[in-house]
């Protein structure tokens, strides 16, 4: 039972991590490939995009991140007393 809470929530971290720091590598991928192009060596041109993006994401998927971990905890929740016995 405990490993399966675990397998569990470690999926959960990874799908959240996942959405919030993916497209921020992406953008940074595509600022850092800007940057040698032009080489336009600036640290808040590859700072900010990423930050913006990031905050966009975290706005627009917050209610499904809220929502996965409330199961999450739902599911914990109703589970503690049967593991207790």
């Amino acid at each position: 039972m405990a490993v399966s809470l675990i397998y569990e929530a470690v999926l959960n971290i990874i799908l959240i991590v996942c959405v919030l720091i993916v497209p921020g590598l992406v953008v940074g991928l595509l600022v850092s490939i800007f940057q040698a192009a032009t080489q336009i060596n600036e640290q808040t041109l590859s700072f900010l995009p990423r930050l913006l993006v990031t905050l966009g994401m975290l706005a627009f998927a917050g209610h499904w991140i809220l929502e996965k971990l409330m199961d999450a905890f739902k599911i914990l929740f109703m589970t503690i007393p049967g593991a207790l016995g």
